[in-house]
């Protein structure tokens, strides 16, 4: 079973040997971003570069949360990646809007979506 932490579940999947999926579910808060950054930094570690973030699981999240991911984008994009948010919530999409995160992040409705832009990006095999 995945680890758990307050109110908040990350599952990691391997799509590639440079990809990543990184499910999200639960609240993505001040308690529980520490937990999502960990993920998203061990896959760097692992040399993926390209990060997809499942988010349709994701009730809410608060700047915390924004922060991970915005921290997260950068990192990505330092190594020649990216990172591509999935299938976020209504109150989720919403906050990107309000932040201007969705200018700045490619925001997908879905995984399969996601991991296409991936491609796209000149992913190597």
């Amino acid at each position: 079973m995945p680890p758990m932490e307050q109110n908040l579940d990350v599952e990691v999947g391997i799509h590639d040997p440079s990809t990543a999926v990184v499910t999200v579910r639960g609240e993505l808060d001040v308690d529980t971003a520490t937990l999502l950054h960990h993920h998203l930094a061990n896959q760097a570690l692992h040399g993926r570069r390209h990060l997809v973030v499942d988010l349709s699981a994701v009730g809410f999240m608060d700047s915390s949360g924004l922060n991970v991911l915005i921290r997260a984008t950068r990192g990505t994009r330092a190594t020649g990646g990216d990172l591509h948010l999935a299938a976020p919530t209504p109150p989720v999409a919403k906050l990107f809007d309000l932040t201007g995160l969705s200018l700045t992040t490619a925001v997908h409705p879905d995984v399969e979506t996601a991991l296409t832009a991936t491609k796209g990006a000149g992913t190597p095999s």
